[in-house]
């Protein structure tokens, strides 16, 4: 670095001039590239990378300076720090912008990720760009080509026919995001829901791992865990048959309240189930139904979940018997019942459940009470609402009356057993991923399909397959990669006859749930998409961050994946995240920013007019990381004359402790001296100034270590300015000795949370660069303690005022403080204590004679 200017420090703050300066600086110095294994202890810190939409937004400004602030204080605590960045590449918004634009995806993306690039770089985020990873390049994607055939070598990876949306007039599938108000976003077409041959991941097969190991992120949110644990969904139960009156075939139902059986009085089917339409074959209801299943199927699924849905159904005019009361039962068709959870079907016990009490008031089905309240004051015939609670006891329900509801749920699954209707089972909600996706930008599926020998991978020599450019992009007519003959039409690996390339390519999570991982192996390895040496010296993340909209998916596939990683034997860990922290958005005028409501803060220009540091230093001070922060012009302005105010303290002492003189004179070297100490030693002066210093150090270092609380941080170092902004120069050596260590510790501080400013007031005072570089100061015990102590005098055993004195005070002292006070010269007099009981720190009690 050159030397400073020896006509000394410019008594104006520039953020602009300071910041590209250092910027620079730290990028030819190389100053952010990630440690070799070493004897430090290592520190992972990682923030979800960003889809490369153009523009980086304040919810990024906000998410990437905490990751930063993490980053930058471990590596002052000494440890080895791992901070990359990479892109999010693959996805919808690339392709879009194609069919609307012209502009081919590769180009899009790239320009998008310079300029957002150059953004972050804005902001001095300390990120080791060498290890750059961007999942649209063929040397990352063909890595999820390996992971999927390893897969598929071990049953992982799987085809069957699913529902998909499907939009009829684009003749193509929607994913549920671009179906609104059930028609599709792009033409105004109702979808239709339609069975396509689709690639499967088997997460189930790792379910009771990922669930129990939720009891292991101890640095996770509960509430995080919760929703993780929810979705996994484990129930213990019993899968019961249903016979179909007048067929072979029975209905399989899945449930857990096995005690309530005798008051199923109907079963309702998913439209989807796949015995609806042998159900229904040639019935006079078969019109109805089908119109029913066309119209309910193309519905979003997740919102036939909601509480407030009005259950609608129609009769299928099939029936089945209750294996247990030998009863045939109505099979009902419903728009709650999902194929995809549980078995599509339900035993409806309307006297018990709620939802079905609704379907069978809706519809007047018989509603019949088997569970009998401990106070027994139901009646069966003028019930208002389903008895849901498991206490009481069974009542109408055969040789099981009388028992308790638990009790009897573990003896009718011994019947049901016994008589070979059913088994107990453990249900998970979780189903498996299904990766298709009929889109031309993302990583295609490395399978051929050859007439002659079926389905066939493709060898890992010939990996990755990549995406052809001569596609046409329309949005219609499915997947475009089927349009480019060059990538279609292929040879199959086994025979070599003629076969055609798969033209689904993956669902886009696939490329975030192992990324964190070629980051530590990305560039030292390009030939392995996992380096085992590396990924020991660094996984798991230590401190993973990103928005709570991740908490369920991302979260899980990227868990799922780990461990199916760990079993092809490439890694020893079983969780990839140590430490979550879930940060809230940026909300304006009390709702999200967002272009279409014009309450969007444009980093750019903040940065242009205030400055990267205010920009970040606002960010962390508006709020506590995991809340909500609601922006203020006015915040962003204080917080800018915060820094300035930084600023020019340093500049009226820079004189004083470095003898170089400040460019030019400013008001704050004119200062008078504070009134507060006028007339005070040095050394009580110089006490103040490093009992506030290391008080200081204490209050940021707990807030940082305490769940990243950089609010109160920021504050403690806003309290610790005002407080030296207090103290002018008086010449005195111990003065100007303290303030050079109390502004130099001040500089340390704000390192992690304005680090362009806190490195050119470290160079200012005189320190060799780099601040970031720097030990974090630790908190002498010895000016923590107080100085002085209030204590209650006593005369005579009762309370009659009370005394300021130094902690480390003698007894005589401290009597003589006492005799000296107004109040207890007024009671004293000119009497001489016969008795002075003294206990340090606590009291003083004057015995009178």
């Amino acid at each position: 670095m050159e030397m400073l200017d020896p006509t000394g420090m410019e008594p104006k703050y520039d953020p602009k001039t300071i910041e590209s300066r250092w910027q620079a600086e730290w990028a030819a110095r190389g100053l952010f590239a990630t440690p070799e294994p070493d004897s430090r202890k290592k520190f992972y810190c990682l923030a979800m990378f960003p889809y490369p939409s153009g523009r980086i937004h304040m919810g990024h400004v906000r998410n990437y300076t905490i990751g930063d602030v993490i980053a930058r204080y471990q590596t002052m605590r000494g440890h080895a720090v791992l901070h990359p960045m990479g892109w999010d590449a693959f996805g919808m918004p690339a392709e879009n912008a194609a069919i609307k634009q012209g502009v081919h995806p590769t180009t899009w993306t790239f320009d998008n990720i310079a300029h957002m690039r150059t953004q972050l770089k804005r902001l001095g985020i300390a990120y080791d760009w060498s290890r750059e990873v961007t999942t649209c390049d063929p040397e990352y994607y063909r890595w999820n080509q390996w992971f999927f055939l390893k897969m598929y070598e071990r049953g992982l990876a799987y085809k069957k026919f699913s529902a998909v949306n499907w939009c009829p007039s684009c003749e193509t599938v929607l994913a549920n995001e671009q179906v609104v108000d059930d028609a599709c976003w792009r033409c105004d077409t109702p979808v239709a829901s339609r069975e396509l041959s689709q690639w499967f991941f088997k997460i189930t097969a790792y379910a009771d791992e990922l669930l129990k190991d939720c009891d292991r992120l101890t640095g996770w949110p509960e509430r995080v865990l919760t929703m993780q644990r929810n979705w996994i969904g484990r129930s213990e139960g019993v899968a019961v048959e249903f016979p179909v009156v007048g067929r072979r075939e029975s209905i399989r139902i899945f449930t857990t309240r096995l005690d309530t059986i005798f008051g199923a009085t109907f079963l309702t089917l998913a439209p989807e189930h796949p015995m609806m339409a042998a159900l229904i074959a040639g019935r006079p209801e078969e019109p109805a139904v089908r119109a029913f299943v066309d119209r309910i199927s193309a519905q979003d699924p997740r919102l036939r979940l909601a509480a407030e849905l009005t259950k609608e159904g129609v009769f299928t005019g099939a029936s089945a018997v209750n294996p247990l009361t030998g009863q045939p039962i109505p099979i009902w068709v419903g728009n709650f019942v999902l194929m995809g959870y549980g078995t599509g079907a339900i035993m409806a016990v309307p006297a018990h459940d709620q939802r079905d009490f609704e379907f069978a008031a809706r519809h007047h089905l018989p509603i019949c009470l088997v569970i009998q309240n401990p106070e027994e004051t139901l009646d069966p015939d003028h019930l208002t609402a389903a008895y849901v609670e498991e206490a009481g006891r069974l009542v109408a329900s055969g040789e099981f009356t009388g028992l308790p509801p638990h009790d009897a749920q573990t003896r009718i699954a011994a019947l049901i057993e016994q008589n070979g209707h059913g088994r107990r089972v453990v249900n998970y909600r979780l189903r498996d991923w299904g990766i298709s996706r009929q889109r031309y930008w993302g990583t295609p599926i490395p399978i051929v399909y050859c007439d002659r020998c079926g389905l066939v991978p493709v060898p890992e020599a010939q990996l990755p397959v990549t995406l052809p450019t001569d596609v046409p992009f329309t949005g219609e007519g499915g997947s475009p990669l089927a349009e480019s003959e060059e990538f279609f039409f292929t040879t199959c690996p086994s025979c070599r006859g003629e076969a055609r390339r798969e033209t689904d390519t993956m669902d886009t999570f696939v490329d975030s749930s192992w990324y964190f991982l070629r980051y530590a192996t990305w560039p030292r390895r390009p030939d392995q998409a996992v380096d085992p040496e590396a990924v020991a010296r660094w996984l798991p993340v230590d401190q993973y961050i990103g928005g709570i909209e991740h908490a369920v998916l991302h979260l899980l596939y990227a868990r799922f994946f780990t461990k199916v990683i760990r079993d092809l034997g490439l890694i020893h860990i079983d969780e990839p995240f140590t430490g979550l922290l879930t940060q809230g958005m940026v909300i304006k005028g009390g709702t999200k920013m967002s272009k279409s409501k014009g309450n969007v803060v444009d980093p750019d220009h903040l940065i242009a007019t205030y400055g990267a540091d205010t920009a970040r230093v606002f960010t962390l001070f508006a709020a506590p990381p995991e809340k909500d922060l609601d922006w203020s012009d006015e915040g962003v302005e204080g917080t800018h004359r915060f820094l300035g105010r930084v600023w020019r303290l340093v500049a009226l002492w820079v004189p004083h402790i470095t003898g170089r003189p400040i460019a030019a004179s400013s008001d704050a070297a004119s200062a008078p001296s504070d009134e507060a100490l006028r007339g005070a030693s040095p050394s009580a002066r110089e006490e103040r100034i490093r009992r506030a210093m290391h008080r200081t150090i204490q209050r940021v270092t707990r807030d940082i270590e305490d769940h990243y609380h950089f609010n109160t941080a920021v504050a403690a170092l806003m309290e610790y300015l005002n407080l030296l902004s207090e103290i002018r120069p008086d010449g005195t050596p111990s003065t100007r000795e303290a303030m050079g260590d109390a502004l130099t510790t001040l500089a340390l501080l704000l390192a992690p949370f304005a680090p362009h400013i806190a490195e050119q007031l470290w160079a200012e005072l005189g320190h060799a660069p780099s601040v970031g570089r720097q030990a974090w100061p630790v908190a002498d015990p010895v000016f923590l303690a107080d100085s002085h102590v209030t204590l209650p005098v006593q005369i005579n055993g009762k309370l009659r005022g009370t005394i300021t004195v130094a902690s480390a005070a003698s007894q005589d002292e401290v009597l003589r403080a006492a005799l000296a006070d107004p109040k207890i010269q007024g009671w004293v007099s000119d009497r001489v204590p016969r008795k002075v009981v003294y206990v340090p720190g606590r009291l003083v009690n004057l015995v009178l004679s």
